[in-house]
């Protein structure tokens, strides 16, 4: 279905969003056509270039860092405010960036890039659901197509990046490409608790399977790790060793950070869920949206450690040419030590 989308009277702008589908639980896609795709390392301060195909993701993880970037892309586009809270509207009014691939070709410069990579998915999974009809993705991968030499990433917890297994090769023989499959347990209760329409972990792990076999080089980003809850040795001791079986060539570990959109989905989910952490993280994350340097100091340690333990070589956890930390990498920090989990 097609249409326009209904504000309230007060905010009705002197333009409007076209409709391009709604759910029947009320999800809108929303058409967003792009003046610019591309995001700046100095923009982000990353240390990488980025493009993202949606804003807001569909999967609606509860943690789920980027929830501020839909507030963001509406006050860029010049729009009033979303009627819904920013943390809801993330999920549930997700802006679809019409003709992406158009502007991509047109505007991309490799030049510009100055060697870092280019990393699709930083904000919003590039293969949440909408992906099936839209294929935004699929048509930003075909205008990649037109260039040699990039060195270029995506980051997605879906099965639904095996339909581009062909694409991925070809991309393969003109640039450096790097699937990171994201995925914090493989404890399919505990994934539930967490992210309720996210694919479960097995899914995510024959996924994983299926690009190595098809020669992709691809890895596991374990993220977010969550303090006290998926930063177990033995948690992710196995989370490892599904994906060393699965043929991931490296691992990486990014922890939880949180926003203020952010704060406002994940707290009281934690609350719920898991009310013996909730005072502790209320009171740390009020301070700051990272984990503390001595938490990230003992996981980046128990990473390490596990990552030999399970055979991954410490060099693959690095970019194969550039001698600097992997983009997945470079948002996570590092972090914790022991056989207990790591508390904030």
């Amino acid at each position: 279905m097609t249409g326009q989308l209904d504000l309230l009277p007060a905010e009705r702008p002197g333009r409007s969003l076209t409709v391009l589908d709604e759910r029947a639980r009320g999800t809108r896609f929303l058409e967003l056509p792009p003046r610019s795709v591309l995001n700046s390392s100095t923009s982000t301060r990353m240390g990488f270039w980025s493009i993202n195909p949606y804003v807001g993701c569909e999967f609606g993880c509860t943690y789920c860092y980027a929830r501020d970037t839909h507030r963001y892309a509406v006050e860029r586009s010049g729009l009033p405010p979303e009627p819904l809270p920013d943390w809801e509207a993330f999920e549930r009014r997700i802006l679809v960036k019409t003709g992406v691939d158009e502007v991509l070709a047109r505007t991309l410069d490799p030049a510009r890039l100055g060697g870092q990579a280019l990393v699709i998915g930083t904000a919003t999974d590039p293969y949440q659901p909408a992906e099936r009809r839209f294929q935004l993705t699929r048509r930003i991968l075909e205008a990649l197509l037109r260039f040699r030499g990039l060195a270029i990433e995506i980051i997605s917890k879906s099965p639904l990046v095996v339909r581009d297994i062909d694409l991925l090769m070809q991309l393969g023989e003109q640039h450096e490409i790097t699937v990171n499959i994201s995925l914090a347990t493989l404890d399919r209760r505990l994934a539930r608790r967490l992210e309720l329409k996210s694919p479960v972990p097995e899914a995510r792990i024959r996924a994983l399977r299926r690009l190595t076999g098809a020669g992709v080089y691809a890895g596991l980003l374990m993220a977010p790790i969550l303090p006290g809850i998926t930063d177990s040795r033995a948690g992710m001791g196995r989370l490892m060793g599904a994906a060393k079986e699965a043929g991931a060539r490296y691992v990486v570990g990014s922890a939880l950070r949180l926003g203020p959109a952010a704060r406002r989905r994940f707290l009281p989910v934690l609350a719920r869920e898991f009310p013996e952490l909730a005072q502790r993280y209320a009171r740390h994350y009020a301070r700051r949206e990272g984990v503390s340097p001595a938490y990230q100091r003992a996981l980046s340690q128990r990473i390490q450690e596990l990552r030999q333990q399970y055979g991954f070589s410490p060099d693959e956890s690095w970019s194969r040419k550039r001698p600097h930390r992997k983009p997945a990498e470079r948002e996570a920090g590092g972090n914790m030590a022991e056989a207990q989990p790591l508390l904030l």
